[in-house]
């Protein structure tokens, strides 16, 4: 039996829906799934035997090329970009800046960061303004303790929904604008339907701002989970420094402003312990500043310039060989660990490790002494840190148990000045047209790397295979779809079904025929495609074609159901920890929400 184009046909529709359930059931993994699709395909397409008309159809090629897609790539080198900027900690002033007016007025914080996206994208490529507030709103996720996937697909459905307001706002309205011109219907203006796409715009974000942040389910990943801070504290202690910020610094009631979440224990003198309340006690170079402080709150006080080391010695030698990365990590002490009974000092853990110990975790009581002087007992947790190797050599250890999953990166400030220019000359290379938006994601990872705002590894680590795989599998079930007809087949079933019906119907029917498309294959790809079916359904039924070519470009842009629907979508699904299910589950709402606003909105706008 040889294939037909037809049965391949129905055979990819097939492949199209399994792939779908099971991306959202996630029996599988969604690697797994994309690469049984995938598999399928290419057994649909080179495998079998096909008729001499379905030979040759689609080639190897065709199905593989997803994997080389300029999209794909940019969204791969964008998130190392972000990374660059997450290692470096670049974004934090104005991350702390929103974190500020979220605490005090949150819900008017988030939105105003949202709108101002939305506008943003109204006159720019909306991939560059989500890559600009991604970290940004990461960072605030974090400080706010809420999950990063509450903020972040929001965020892509915002800027979306203000690509839809101009003729610049996303490729895809180009593309419809250009093809109507080519067709001589209708010459599009920038600002031609910023009119009714601000309404349908402005009705679907009230949901994406109020109710879909309700609708997400708190996303992390395993290591999110086991390196959050569960507000146990550990003993660690400050070392004073002739050049540090804390010399000078006086106790306001019996607390140091300066040590913001750090509850200080001990002031150090010499060999004369000051405690609590430190009523007019100023710090001095020299002085030891014991303090009961969470790990986030040390990883704060590192990144903030200060010294969390065992001793003014110590901060020296450190100083002195400055690291290109420092990793922090949590390790036990076990109870047949010769460590027991001696200090840290003693234990010599530095010079066998190259790791400095920065705090100890007692879970019976917390000892009032500085942190060389305390004995260690079984059961202690020592936050240590060091070069990430070093770190990860503990593993080895047999005097330690190094916690899994526990380790994570301080940011390296010093490079965030040259992260913040290569990330501005890349978003503005990319909004501005000076280079294709592929060119200038690869050169912007590129200086990151180079650059050192990141190393290989991290870089490595920014990529997610999920989207790799993704993309490239259903890029090539769209190959299949539009080579056998699939996409013309359903265009032609759907439009026929609607003859004779009155125009506001056919409207309708057709953009929601367009928004689920736009959902399996590319926004591009469904515009290429409906955009002459849309004027010849306005020539054949006496309809103006504006009405016809403005439901194309909004319904086009409705990719919000999938993960591939459009690129900001995958930008978010790595960071934001997000499931296939999770698109389906709060994108469906949205994309029917602006379905009926538009057809109850395009008649009377129209006047159909």
């Amino acid at each position: 039996m040889y294939l037909t184009v037809e049965l391949q046909m129905w055979l990819t529709f097939a492949v199209i829906f399994f792939s779908i359930v099971f991306y959202s059931l996630e029996y599988f993994s969604i690697e797994i799934t994309a690469l049984g699709s995938l598999l399928s395909l290419m057994l649909i397409f080179v495998g079998l035997p096909s008729s001499s008309e379905a030979a040759g159809l689609v080639t190897l090629d065709d199905l593989l090329a997803g994997f080389a897609n300029p999209a794909l790539l940019s969204v791969l080198a964008l998130l190392i970009i972000g990374q660059g900027l997450f290692q470096t900690d670049a974004l934090d002033s104005p991350a702390q800046f929103i974190t500020r007016m979220a605490k005090k007025y949150k819900y008017v914080a988030f939105i105003g960061v949202y709108l101002s996206a939305a506008i943003i994208s109204a006159f720019i490529n909306n991939t560059p303004v989500v890559v600009m507030f991604l970290p940004i709103m990461t960072v605030v996720a974090s400080n706010l303790r809420l999950s990063s996937s509450k903020v972040l697909m929001p965020l892509s459905f915002i800027s979306i929904l203000g690509g839809m307001t101009t003729i610049i706002g996303s490729s895809t309205n180009l593309l419809v604008a250009e093809t109507a011109r080519k067709a001589g219907v209708l010459d599009l203006h920038f600002f031609d339907f910023t009119a009714i796409g601000a309404m349908v715009a402005g009705i679907g974000s009230i949901y994406a701002l109020l109710i879909m942040p309700r609708i997400l389910k708190n996303r992390k990943s395993m290591a999110d989970q086991m390196s959050q801070t569960t507000g146990k504290q550990f003993i660690a202690q400050i070392p004073l420094g002739e050049d540090s910020s804390l010399v000078g610094k006086k106790a306001v009631a019996g607390m140091f402003p300066d040590l913001k979440d750090m509850t200080v224990r001990l002031v150090q003198r010499g060999d004369t312990p000051h405690l609590p309340p430190f009523d007019n006690i100023t710090l001095q170079s020299g002085d030891t500043v014991v303090v009961a402080a969470t790990r986030q709150a040390l990883t704060t006080a590192l990144k903030g310039g200060h010294n969390v080391t065992r001793s003014a010695e110590e901060t020296d030698a450190s100083e002195s060989t400055p690291m290109t990365d420092f990793t922090l990590a949590e390790v036990i002490v076990p109870p047949a660990s010769r460590m027991i009974g001696q200090t840290i000092e003693q234990s010599s853990l530095r010079s066998k490790t190259n790791c400095i110990v920065l705090g100890i975790q007692r879970r019976s009581r917390m000892p009032r002494m500085a942190l060389n002087d305390i004995r260690l007992e079984a059961g202690d947790v020592l936050l240590v840190g060091g070069a990430r190797d070093d770190v990860e050599a503990l593993r080895i250890n047999r005097d330690l148990l190094l916690i899994e999953l526990s380790s994570t990166d301080v940011p390296q400030r010093r490079y965030a000045p040259r992260a913040i220019w290569i990330f501005l000359a890349t978003a503005f290379a990319a909004a501005s047209g000076l280079l294709p938006i592929a060119t200038a994601a690869l050169g912007g990872a590129f200086f990151m790397i180079v650059g050192k705002c990141l190393n290989i590894r991290q870089a490595v680590r920014a990529l997610d295979s999920r989207i790799y795989m993704l993309v490239g599998a259903s890029l090539a079930s769209a190959v299949a779809l539009q080579k056998t007809g699939g996409a013309s087949f359903v265009a032609r079933s759907v439009v026929n079904a609607m003859d004779g019906q009155p125009g506001w119907v056919i409207l309708s029917g057709l953009f929601l025929l367009i928004a689920i498309l736009t959902n399996i294959l590319s926004n591009n790809a469904t515009a290429v495609l409906f955009s002459p079916i849309a004027i010849s359904i306005a020539n054949q039924t006496g309809l103006p074609v504006e009405p016809f070519i403005v439901c194309v470009i909004l319904a086009a842009n409705c990719s919000f159901a999938t993960p591939i629907g459009y690129q900001t979508n995958l930008l978010v699904m790595g960071p934001g920890h997000y499931r296939f299910a999770d698109f389906l589950v709060a994108g469906i709402p949205l994309m029917i929400i602006i379905w009926l606003s538009f057809t109850f909105i395009a008649p009377w706008y129209y006047g159909i």
